[in-house]
């Protein structure tokens, strides 16, 4: 009879072990590149189509305060993969990398049997790529928009363990060519937003950066239906996001919400009751990290400097963050910015006011910037349209949503204002102390002209010291205020 049981014994261990793993949660990030958050149509953007993300986001849950921790593509995304500030992942500046040492999130999946795939854009450096059980990063393999690897990566994968994938597409950044998609969005039917010229010319811009967003929408419901085929929807948490805000100026590289709030939209039938559900909570980027472990069950490490916000999946009203921070460092042109929000005010600090806010190189460069150019020489630049080219610039900014939820009035001069401005400076500065930030004399200087073209400067290719370098930032794992 024993000898009978222990068999038994095991069998029972062994379908209880493949039952618990056949049911852990399946993770899919989708991330676009250079999508601002109110260029979906679940964020009221009626001219865009989306329908893919429009239905998931009414099936699940759209987060409205939702923020970056950098508005330039590589520091963003080595933040939301290691949860942890810029300057405190040694890479604060584009196109650097994190040291080898620092763990990612995908990783300790990985380290806890979830198979896992990155299947489109890559620039996060090796120390991301131990995360990964497969990586399709070459455009050969990912198409022209990076999608066309994200259906395939879930046909082919082991289907005895829960997975992860990061879907990263390369749309809707620029250069933008013509594709199957071209033509969805007709210019003359589209307005731009208030800040940019209502041209001819940037109207075509336009719709050729929705046209990407289009494919961008087209992949994630073909994914959407391969899933249903596998009948791994409802145990699947699907995430969808972008990292910084769209190439256009007055958004990508700016610490307002136009360059530092992206959408984030989650679906998850298993998780997330409620459907249609819009959260207001507060959250940073920095807070993806240790929220997925926790819904994968998994502990977080003390480097993650973020917090998990798995309790909004089912009580999406909650409070949850007190402020939020955000940086502007190097991207083509010298720059430091820090910005801090909390619910009522946005407070930014710019150490480099004699540095022109015109945006990244590939935004300098389009038709949108010239379309703003032209009205700059013919002296009919609103005022928000002319910020692009104010210098010098404020070297502090204050902002009240209550009055001005698209910041468009600095107040920091106003009196009524002097004690919420010096609240605000504080919780910054302390932020930076106790993370380890700081202001070097020697940042990175100008590769480029800021003027259309290629035109570089004798800096170019010549690096600077990093913010927080110094300070030994990236073995400071403070969280800051929350």
């Amino acid at each position: 009879m024993k000898h009978l049981f222990i068999p038994f014994l095991l069998f029972l261990s062994t379908s209880s072990t493949a039952y618990a793993q056949k049911e852990k949660l399946n993770i899919i990030v989708f991330i676009a590149d250079d999508v601002s958050w109110d260029d979906l149509g679940c964020y009221g953007n009626a001219q865009v189509n989306t329908p893919n993300i429009d239905k998931l986001a009414k099936d699940g849950l759209k987060f409205d305060n939702f923020y970056l921790t950098a508005s330039s593509c590589s520091p963003s995304r080595n933040s939301i993969i290691t949860g942890r500030y810029p300057h405190n992942t040694g890479a604060a500046e584009l196109h650097t990398t994190p040291p080898l040492d620092m763990v990612s999130f995908p990783e300790l999946l990985r380290n806890n049997n979830y198979y896992s795939v990155l299947a489109g854009k890559f620039h996060m450096g090796p120390y991301a790529r131990r995360g990964f059980d497969t990586m399709y990063e070459h455009h050969n393999e990912n198409g022209d928009g990076g999608e066309e690897s994200w259906v395939s990566s879930l046909k082919e994968r082991p289907k005895n363990k829960p997975f992860f994938m990061w879907f990263a597409s390369y749309d809707a950044h620029r250069e933008w060519g013509p594709n199957k998609f071209s033509g969805t969005h007709q210019p003359n039917q589209l307005e731009p937003p208030f800040y940019l010229s209502n041209g001819d010319e940037t109207k075509a811009d336009l719709a050729k950066y929705y046209d990407e967003i289009k494919r961008f929408d087209f992949y994630i419901g073909e994914v959407v239906n391969e899933l249903k085929t596998q009948k791994e929807l409802d145990n699947t948490l699907i995430i969808i996001m972008s990292d910084n805000g769209r190439p256009f100026p007055h958004s990508k590289t700016r610490v307002n919400d136009r360059g530092m709030k992206t959408p984030f939209v989650m679906h998850w039938p298993n998780g997330i009751k409620n459907k249609d559900v819009t959260s207001k909570s507060l959250i940073s980027a920095v807070d993806i990290a240790p929220t997925i472990l926790t819904l994968a069950g998994i502990d977080s490490p003390v480097h993650f400097q973020g917090h998990s916000f798995d309790r909004l999946l089912t009580e999406p009203d909650l409070p949850f963050r007190n402020y939020l921070f955000a940086e502007h460092n190097w991207h083509d042109y010298e720059a430091h910015e820090r910005m801090v929000r909390n619910k009522n005010y946005m407070y930014i600090l710019n150490s480099r006011p004699m540095q022109p806010q015109n945006g990244p190189l590939d935004a300098v460069g389009s038709p949108s910037f010239k379309d703003l150019e032209i009205l700059k020489d013919q002296g009919k630049l609103s005022a928000i349209q002319a910020d692009v080219f104010m210098v010098p610039r404020p070297h502090e900014e204050l902002y009240d949503y209550s009055r001005d939820p698209l910041q468009l009035l600095n107040v920091a001069s106003l009196p009524e204002y002097a004690e919420t401005l010096k609240s605000m400076r504080k919780i910054l500065s302390e932020w930076m102390e106790e993370t380890s930030d700081n202001i070097p004399e020697n940042l990175t200087k100008d590769w480029y002209l800021k003027k259309a073209g290629l035109i570089k400067t004798e800096f170019h290719n010549v690096r600077g010291e990093m913010p927080g370098q110094k300070l030994n930032a990236t073995k400071n794992n403070a969280k800051g205020a929350f």
